[in-house]
């Protein structure tokens, strides 16, 4: 019977600085454990061999001595522990993968999650690579990195949408007074999340001459402007289309911060309004308060459920 570990016993000598902090990665690398000061341990296989072998040449080209040897222990609370030991540290592997993946999905967006879920997915083919003695904690590791990925496909699925829905709108710039507030950001992230991704916008007196290719919101005589008792933002979802149930909160709650009629009463209300007003206290230039709110839409989209877009 084939033993069952593959033990290397090195030392490693003090001089170059280098070869101790280069030998400790490559070992980690190669899921190696330390069971002893000097002594590490992988299960038995021709891959692990293999790394184990090129370590210790490294480790005797370097000025130091290097011994693989195979076998088993004669206790076997000494395999348990061993075991344990290797599961652990794949554990920890995959908790940090998915505190990762957890972290990108509430912070990035766009295609800066492109290069974070390719980097993890690599990550995540090494750690399963290493593991074992089926730790737990992968299952949610896979999980949240598949978040990602469907993450990536709704919003590459979305991005085509808009590069077929309503092309009079995209390529142009968007045109409303100075001095934006809750209206005028929602209308902005709205725009710009499922109109014209490339969106401009300028701010300016609403008597300024009118540009080739502007279009004006929110403004008197403006082309996406408050309509009986809808705000900008809901007549901007009427004439373009609802993409999902959670636009359509953030545009009743909108309404009644901006309207002030309390028409639909969501219990969301006072606290939006709050984020809005802080916002709009901290930030004067306009250019910065849609750029923050662009964020804060994103977050309060994300809380509210991106579900099946509805039909037009």
């Amino acid at each position: 019977m084939m033993p069952q570990w593959l033990i290397l016993v090195h030392r490693i000598p003090p001089r170059p600085l280098y070869l101790r902090a280069k030998m400790r990665q490559r070992l980690a690398a190669a899921g190696a454990v330390a069971v002893k000061k000097s002594v590490y341990l992988l299960p038995h296989g021709s891959e692990a061999l293999e790394d184990l072998q090129w370590i210790a040449q490294e480790i005797t080209s370097g000025g130091g001595d290097a011994h693989l040897f195979e076998g088993d222990f004669v206790d076997p609370a000494a395999t348990a522990a061993a075991t344990a030991q290797f599961k652990l540290a794949r554990e920890a592997d995959y908790r940090s993968l998915a505190a990762e993946a957890r972290a990108a999905l509430k912070g990035a967006a766009g295609g800066k999650l492109v290069p974070v879920h390719e980097r993890l997915s690599r990550k995540l083919q090494h750690v399963q690579r290493l593991d074992f003695f089926h730790a737990a904690g992968r299952a949610d590791a896979e999980k949240t990195i598949a978040a990602i990925e469907a993450r990536l496909t709704r919003d590459k699925n979305e991005e085509k949408r808009m590069s077929t829905a309503n092309p009079g709108l995209r390529g142009r710039t968007w045109v409303t007074r100075p001095g934006v507030k809750v209206d005028r950001i929602a209308s902005a992230w709205f725009i710009r999340r499922f109109i014209d991704p490339k969106a401009r916008f300028r701010f300016e007196d609403p008597r300024a001459p009118r540009r080739e290719r502007d279009i004006r919101f929110d403004m008197v005589d403006g082309d996406y402007t408050h309509e009986s008792d809808r705000c900008t933002l809901e007549t901007l979802i009427r004439r373009v289309g609802l993409p999902d149930q959670g636009v359509r909160v953030i545009a009743e709650i909108v309404h009644d911060i901006d309207l002030k009629d309390e028409k639909f009463g969501r219990p969301e209300t006072p606290g939006v309004a709050a984020a809005i007003d802080g916002l709009v206290r901290r930030h004067v230039d306009d250019a910065a308060r849609l750029d923050h709110g662009l964020g804060l839409f994103d977050d309060l989209h994300q809380a509210f459920g991106r579900t099946k877009r509805a039909r037009k």
